[in-house]
């Protein structure tokens, strides 16, 4: 007998959260133009998964979709979605759920939103923002690109440095325009110049009458309103903030910085530095069409194919030796790719810590020994490993040194070009992650196909 058909209710609470079941049962409502059905599959969902489901489906399905389920959108889902995508939903949303949505937001979040967008959508969504608001986004949006002035938001809770404990309570519970989410109570002295800040926990485990100064946190410190954001995310992740004032050139307080925005900013030069590293467009995204994708990514193949003219050039020299021992333009590329994945696995590294400030002046030379060394390691485990194959397979312990020379060569000229072209790039303030891959790759199969024909030639002619 077969199982009874399950039931609406149990079906829909299998499908908690975004999966290939509910994005299925998703379009299938919006091709049916179900609303209702519609609106159930995606209350349940955070904005984050609602977010990612317009990201994942085709532009006219998202269109359709938009269409039928405008009025779901809301601040928080608008702020989750990403840049490639925002411009095009902002475009189909009704100008009434528009402002609904803008007006949800935080400043932080709406400049965010803005900085994407062309000229005429910011201009519909500055108008749908109160005038105290537009005039703090238009404020934050005069300071530069990248920098902490455009991370802020203007909404700061702050209390002078004198009050006690109760008289900030008294303060914070019969305020009506707190921020939706806030981390300290930031104290002030009469010029409005930060001067420490004290955590909620410790507010409401304290007595009334204790001094907020003497409660203070000793992680305070202040963001210059120019700082870059790449800069500010460091601070956080260095000195595991919470969230830091940002103050203007006088010092007085003009904003303040909260953690998520700046683990979006990590985030952000974690994934720009790993898209460079490929010679991939830090622009690309998934939602690209094929023309896009191809537009970025073809001035790096074609750079790369000029560079590979240079191994290409290298080999002619040796057009002798290779026709008189052809067995050499097999193994040629073991030596060479060996040495790239060297390279690129010494590159992630130096990379990854110039990022982060591990790698610095004061430590380089030491780095460069030890990538010197484990280099040299690395060719001689691989060396001993090829020589033998090599003597083994074709019966000559020549080709074996040969192949066993190489790659000690290679191995060690992979290890110091993986970290010596980032911190030279870096050096000459251009940014390592850029260009690194090309120089390295490049590097590696140069002085592999050098190394090898060169031995080959000595010792086998």
């Amino acid at each position: 007998m077969a199982d009874p058909a399950p039931d609406r209710d149990d079906m829909d609470e299998a499908l908690m959260g975004l999966d290939p079941v509910r994005i299925a049962a998703i379009l299938a409502a919006v091709d049916a133009g179900d609303t209702k059905r519609l609106t159930d599959l995606m209350a349940p969902l955070h904005a984050a998964d609602i977010a990612d489901l317009l990201e994942q489906v085709s532009p006219s399905e998202r269109r359709s979709l938009l269409q039928l389920w405008s009025g779901g959108i809301d601040g928080e889902i608008l702020s989750e979605i990403d840049d490639s995508i925002r411009e095009e939903v902002i475009e189909f949303l009704p100008r009434d759920v528009l402002a609904d949505a803008v007006r949800q937001l935080e400043t932080d979040d709406v400049v965010d939103i803005l900085e994407d967008l062309e000229q005429p959508q910011q201009d519909m969504i500055l108008n749908a923002l109160p005038d105290v608001d537009r005039v703090a986004v238009q404020a934050a949006m005069a300071f530069p690109e990248g920098s902490a002035g455009r991370l802020m938001q203007r909404e700061v809770v702050i209390a002078p440095e004198h009050w006690s404990v109760g008289e900030a309570i008294d303060f914070l519970r019969a305020a009506d325009w707190l921020p939706d989410q806030f981390y300290h109570v930031i104290l002030v002295d009469p010029r409005m110049k930060p001067q420490g800040y004290v955590t909620l926990g410790r507010l409401l485990s304290s007595k009334r009458d204790v001094r907020l100064r003497d409660i203070a946190e000793d992680s305070f410190r202040t963001i210059e309103v120019t700082e870059q954001e790449a800069d500010v995310a460091y601070i956080f992740n260095q000195y595991h903030l919470i969230s830091c004032p940002v103050v203007d050139a006088d010092g007085r307080l003009v904003g303040v910085i909260t953690i998520d925005d700046a683990m979006n900013v990590l985030d952000e030069e974690h994934e720009e530095d790993i898209l460079r590293l490929a010679g991939v467009n830090d622009d690309s995204n998934v939602s690209d069409g094929p023309f896009a994708t191809a537009r970025r990514r073809l001035p790096w193949l074609v750079i790369n194919l000029f560079t590979a003219s240079l191994s290409a050039m290298v080999i002619a020299q040796f057009e002798g030796t290779i026709a008189a021992l052809v067995i050499l333009a097999a193994l040629m590329p073991i030596v060479a790719s060996t040495g790239g994945i060297a390279g690129t696995q010494s590159l992630a590294v130096s990379v990854r810590a110039l990022a982060t400030r591990d790698l610095t002046a004061q430590n380089a030379r030491r780095v460069v020994v030890r990538e010197l060394g484990a280099g040299a390691l690395n060719g001689l485990a691989l060396a001993l490993i090829l020589g033998l194959a090599g003597f083994v397979i074709f019966g000559d312990h020549r080709l074996g040194i040969v192949l066993g020379l190489a790659m000690i060569c290679n191995q060690v000229v992979a290890a110091l070009g993986g970290v010596l072209v980032p911190l030279t790039l870096s050096r000459m303030g251009l940014d390592p992650a850029l260009a690194s891959g090309t120089f390295v790759t490049t590097l590696t199969d140069v002085m592999g196909f050098l190394a090898f024909l060169g031995f080959a030639t000595m010792l086998l002619l």
